[in-house]
């Protein structure tokens, strides 16, 4: 069809924007050619299972699909296709592995998925004795966790505002350089340095002279794990909001700690509490700090202060190891219930981020 100007419309005729497009029904017909292709010589001549046919048939069906979208739409739309077949492919494989732990999680986790799992602790719990659960390592894992995020967010946080906004020379550059050192620290560094202050030289002067561990304790440690995530993610989200909001905010004479407390941090928001929950998510799942410095305990004890503390994480380490037929059930659900909390904590937290986030 022509308009009044004797032009034909985009993506009609050859002339036409889109031109001739491969139909779906060729492209199917190739996967299934290049499937039967790679069985037949593997299976054929015995030399691979169904691992290599797969990646035989996939690399067939890439030389067919140029080949064919080649024909019929050009060189360039024949590069493009097989580039997106790779990348479908590259996130199928990435999301092969999380799959399969979400799945062996959720199978071998809910046998124990139970009320007297979430209602009783290990507490005069022999081998041979089927119950028990880990009420003590939920509390511990909440409070650990919860004082180490009170700890840890406003310094991170604070860290970030003064890298972005007021830091210059050669002390910012220091402690941008401290901060990438400590993101790579391991955990039983962080628990040996709590161990060593804490532990042994802070805790005997309230203690009567006796080291004491405790749940506070493991949430230090978590602290020094978790801050140097926090201020390079809030320091990556700060540099990425536009500078012309707070040129904005400045030319209406707002002064410069308002602007960040009322535009420049909700507007970075989403990403800082995605970078919380990251750090959030890697402190519920130490297990060497909570070792190291809380103990661990088979009864409940809802004092962080005093006495020893268990975590989820340290649960699953303990009953993994334990030689009982009962224990490793009750690891599999305590796996399953710390990523239950770990995704509930952060669900609950984008929601709030939404929330709160500055309108656009």
């Amino acid at each position: 069809m022509m308009t009044d100007t004797g032009v034909a419309p985009a993506g009609e005729g050859p002339g036409g924007l889109r031109g001739r497009r491969t139909p779906p029904v060729f492209l199917v017909g190739v996967a299934v050619v290049a499937l039967g292709v790679a069985a037949a010589i593997c299976y054929g001549t015995g030399i691979g299972g169904w691992v290599l046919m797969l990646v035989m048939g996939l690399a067939l069906f890439l030389i067919g699909v140029f080949a064919v979208v080649a024909r019929i739409e050009g060189r360039r739309a024949a590069r493009d296709r097989v580039w997106n077949v790779l990348i479908h492919c590259a996130f199928i494989v990435a999301m092969v592995p999380l799959v399969s732990v979400v799945w062996t999680l959720i199978s071998k986790g809910a046998e124990r998925f139970d009320a007297n799992f979430f209602s009783t602790s290990l507490n005069n719990i022999g081998a041979r004795d089927p119950d028990g659960g880990a009420v003590h390592a939920i509390i511990g894992t909440l409070e650990q966790v919860a004082i180490a995020t009170v700890i840890t967010v406003p310094l991170g946080i604070l860290a970030a505002i003064y890298i972005v906004e007021y830091g210059r020379g050669r002390f910012t550059t220091l402690i941008r350089f401290f901060v990438d050192v400590m993101t790579g620290i391991p955990s039983i560094v962080a628990g040996l340095f709590i161990l060593s202050f804490w532990v042994l030289i802070i805790s005997p002067i309230y203690n009567n002279g006796q080291p004491s561990f405790s749940g506070f304790a493991a949430a230090l440690a978590l602290s020094v794990l978790m801050l140097p995530t926090i201020v390079r993610s809030t320091e990556e989200m700060l540099r990425l909001v536009p500078a012309p909001l707070r040129e904005g905010s400045y030319a209406l004479g707002v002064p410069k700690w308002k602007t960040i407390l009322r535009v420049v941090l909700p507007t970075a928001l989403p990403g800082i509490v995605t970078g919380i929950m990251l750090s959030i998510a890697r402190a519920a799942g130490e297990t060497a700090p909570v070792l190291l410095v809380a103990g661990g305990s088979a009864a409940v004890n809802i004092n962080p202060f005093n006495n020893n503390q268990s975590s989820l994480s340290l649960f699953v380490f303990q009953q993994a190891s334990d030689a009982s037929r009962f224990a490793p059930p009750r690891a599999w659900t305590a796996a399953l219930t710390l990523v239950a909390l770990v995704l509930i904590l952060t669900v609950t937290a984008k929601l709030f981020a939404r929330r709160n986030r500055i309108g656009r």
